[in-house]
């Protein structure tokens, strides 16, 4: 071996020290990130440290100083029944579940169906029943409240939980269908074609090809759908009319009390009301991003 060719192997290329040198601009960039981090915690912050304070020390002592001792009091207060004035969330955490389950469950399905016909089932008319779909998405909450109310009052659903799952179930129909819709426009529609040679058919093709392939699609819808439907507070305060079937956001509006501005319980339910929807993001983001990208490209 030569020694220009001995040199040659020996000295580092110029990107291998680009990669593995110092970089100011990749140094400026982490800091410049880590200062808007810190920046968009700080309310977060707020909420926890004064959550575990007293209400005197609340209001005594500066909302940025931590806790002088850990106290769960206003934790307590938050998910206990209605108090003199304010109130508890036990019961509406129990009524969001009840509520959001079967809504998230059942607007999945019926949006995961409507993408497949849409996709793999070509008929006349098919892209103006989307069109029609999608417009649902576009009409605000208080454009149809009146109506609404008394739909839900004719067929005996006013101030029920059933009601309330219902509203939510048609108003996820639309994005539940369009995520669908373009998930499913990724797959091959050769393979329901080659199910439907075997002899399946429509619901069979469904079952067998398309419903195993979903799983990425329905953790999108899914996470979608709950914390739309969690998050959600004008239903919620319009179409319930007792706090045995207010879901949670209702509750939590409902500890600001009559009297007093009891801060720490307001905050210790705003952590509890938010629990289940950060769990969510922190156990299932990255299977929602997978979903997301998964209908992205077509082929």
């Amino acid at each position: 071996m030569s020694e220009q060719t001995a040199a040659a192997l020996t000295t580092p290329r110029p990107s291998a020290r680009r990669r593995t040198g110092f970089s100011w601009t990749r140094m400026l960039i982490y800091l410049v990130l880590f200062l808007f981090t810190i920046f968009y915690l700080l309310p977060v912050y707020v909420v926890v440290a004064d959550s575990f304070k007293t209400l005197p020390e609340v209001s005594t002592t500066s909302i940025w100083q931590p806790p002088k001792s850990i106290d769960f009091g206003a934790w307590a207060s938050a998910l206990t029944p209605p108090l003199v004035g304010s109130g508890g969330i036990g019961s509406g955490l129990v009524n969001s579940v009840m509520m959001t389950v079967p809504a998230v469950v059942i607007s999945s399905v019926w949006g995961s169906l409507n993408g497949y016909l849409l996709t793999k089932w070509r008929f006349r008319g098919a892209d103006l029943l989307f069109a029609f779909l999608l417009f649902g998405m576009f009409i605000p909450y208080q454009a149809i409240l009146i109506p609404l109310v008394q739909f839900l009052q004719r067929i005996g659903l006013y101030g029920t939980l059933p009601g309330l799952a219902l509203t939510h179930i048609m108003y996820g129909i639309p994005i539940t269908t369009l995520i669908f819709r373009n998930y499913y426009s990724a797959i091959p529609t050769e393979l329901v074609e080659a199910a439907n040679v075997d002899g399946a058919g429509v619901i069979g093709a469904y079952w067998r090809v398309i419903l195993p392939l979903s799983i990425p699609g329905f953790v999108v819808v899914g996470i979608w759908q709950f914390t739309s439907i969690w998050n959600e507070f004008l239903f919620g305060v319009t179409l319930t009319n007792s706090p045995n079937v207010q879901p949670v956001t209702v509750a939590l509006q409902n500890l600001a009390g009559s009297f007093a501005a009891l801060y720490n319980v307001q905050m210790a339910g705003a952590i509890i009301t938010a629990i289940p929807t950060v769990l969510a993001f922190v156990f299932l983001g990255r299977y929602f991003i997978r979903g997301l990208l998964a209908g992205s490209l077509k082929g």
